[in-house]
């Protein structure tokens, strides 16, 4: 199976949900027209990131996120899936989150939840002090394979990537609010970093990585943005400029994987490896 991926790189206005939410309904109608069919769009889209204790007032619940985007999206006759990061109520706590939509033939239809699991408390980070942690990694069928969400924060641990390989995700999706840090080269530090995580991710598990990333300003902290998407082998396919919006494009091809898989068996290898490694981490 073939499909065109997109990632959505744009600057949110800080706490102005519905603005952000026009935003992001008229990013969604101009990938439609690009024939795209999945678009990812960066954490906290509807929100901005440093909300801090204006998270609840900014958080949505995802039924109240359908149904807004469901409005905007009225009159779209293109099938398109998109995912998106947003402050989350539910069941009366907050999370950092990212919902999956299917839109076929104009309904609008929630596919997946997943919340943060790796939230940053150091730096000019403070998550823990506002949101609650995720406890679920789901794995989900789409019309497009068997994909994963991870939240920025959660790719720079090892383990999740590969726990999202083992349970059989082709595609990786990686919304981000990485604010710029690490001046000494062209470019920021944590831009070369996660190139570099993205890359190692994609080669040593076979899946496509596709990462969207805030841009713009927030009180001062700037988000470099360089949104990307990286193939089964580890390439960096396609890659947003620096600061500026965009909407980026390119062509996914998940019949390579089992080629790819068989050149660079990795992901077997420690599929058959794991019963002894998890009896290793439990000391039995």
């Amino acid at each position: 199976m073939r499909f065109l991926a997109g990632c959505a790189q744009f600057a949110p206005k800080k706490a102005d949900v519905r603005a952000n939410l026009d935003s992001i309904a008229q990013f969604v109608r101009e990938a439609a027209a690009a024939k795209v069919d999945v678009l990812v769009f960066p954490e906290s889209s509807t929100s901005g990131y440093y909300l801090e204790g204006g998270v609840l007032e900014c958080s949505l619940t995802a039924s109240a996120l359908q149904s807004e985007l469901a409005s905007r999206l009225g009159g779209l006759n293109s099938d398109i899936d998109f995912c998106l990061g947003f402050y989350e109520e539910h069941e009366e706590l907050l999370y950092n989150s990212a919902a999956y939509f299917s839109l076929i033939q104009g309904e609008l239809k929630l596919v997946q939840i997943y919340r943060k699991i790796f939230l940053p408390t150091y730096g000019t980070f403070d998550e823990d002090r506002f949101v609650s942690r995720g406890t679920e990694l789901p794995v989900f069928d789409t019309r497009f394979g068997k994909v994963a969400i991870l939240i920025c924060e959660d790719i720079w641990h090892s383990i999740m990537p590969t726990l999202v390989a083992l349970q059989g995700a082709q595609v990786l999706l990686v919304p981000s609010a990485s604010p710029a840090r690490g001046f000494k080269g062209e470019v920021p530090g944590n831009v070369e970093r996660y190139e570099r995580l993205l890359k190692g991710i994609a080669e040593e598990h076979s899946i496509y990585v596709l990462n969207s990333m805030l841009c713009g300003f927030e009180g001062g902290k700037g988000f470099a943005g360089v949104s990307s998407i990286t193939d089964a082998e580890g390439e960096v396919i396609a890659k947003s400029p620096m600061l500026e919006p965009h909407l980026l494009v390119s062509e996914v091809d998940l019949d390579a994987l089992a080629m790819i898989r068989a050149n660079s068996p990795l992901l077997s290898d420690l599929k058959s490896k794991w019963p002894t490694l998890v009896k290793i981490i439990n000391n039995d």
